[in-house]
């Protein structure tokens, strides 16, 4: 495993407080794997043997509804780790998981990680914080669909790829605007107009790049009363 990606490991959520040895031996039977751009990486259904920790790239969890629809659950990048409570309990997968971009997942074996909970309180410790920080984003994701524009979505999600907190910046878009819509829960139309409403506010869309005038002040945008959102 190459030191970087050792490092992006060992600062996530599952392993940043598991004593040393037992992360050496929970990395040392995990395996490192390259995924092409649309490339699946488990299906919803199979069953959940192992947690992935993203180490380079994006990756897309979505579900199939029953009319075929695609509802997109979550998109991790790096240092973000999923896949861990259906795991710890040799679950089923209830999404499947697929490669948005090239990319390097971390393979970690559940049982592997579940030894590690046998022997020490602080790998315990850090499965339930990782799992309740999963729950803690889907929370965050369902207060967002609900108690916000789709426009003040979106000026969140910029703010989220900003650099800095205030200032300009220009952001690159990370994933196709059809996907962007599917992980902010709106038609690919209604963020072409949530964009054009931005302008407003300062953000310049061109292909795949957002020119942000003030990081600050899209920020106060993304938080404030939607009440007065809808009326801008």
């Amino acid at each position: 495993m190459k030191p970087e990606h050792r490092q992006i490991a060992c600062q996530t959520l599952l392993l940043t407080s598991v004593p040393d040895e037992e992360v050496d031996r929970i990395l040392g039977e995990s395996h490192v794997t390259r995924f092409d751009r649309g490339q699946t990486i488990f299906l919803q259904g199979e069953t959940a043997n192992a947690i992935y920790i993203v180490l380079e790239g994006w990756v897309k969890l979505y579900r199939i509804a029953a009319n075929g629809a695609e509802a997109v659950v979550g998109v991790f990048t790096r240092g973000r780790s999923f896949g861990e409570a259906v795991a710890f309990r040799k679950d089923v997968y209830p999404v499947s998981a697929e490669a948005v971009t090239p990319c390097t997942l971390l393979r970690v074996e559940a049982d592997s990680y579940l030894r590690g909970v046998r022997n020490s309180p602080e790998t315990a410790i850090a499965m339930l914080s990782s799992t309740f920080a999963h729950l803690h984003g889907l929370v965050s994701q369902l207060e967002a669909l609900k108690a916000r524009t789709g426009a003040q979505r979106v000026a969140e999600f910029l703010c989220e790829l900003a650099p800095s907190e205030s200032g300009s910046c220009e952001v690159t878009l990370p994933y196709d605007k059809v996907l962007i819509a599917g992980r902010l829960g709106m038609k690919p139309e209604s963020l072409s107009r949530a964009f054009a409403k931005l302008k407003s506010e300062g953000v310049t869309i061109q292909q795949n790049k957002a020119r942000i005038a003030d990081v600050g002040r899209l920020r106060d945008y993304a938080e404030e009363d939607p009440a007065n959102a809808w009326s801008r």
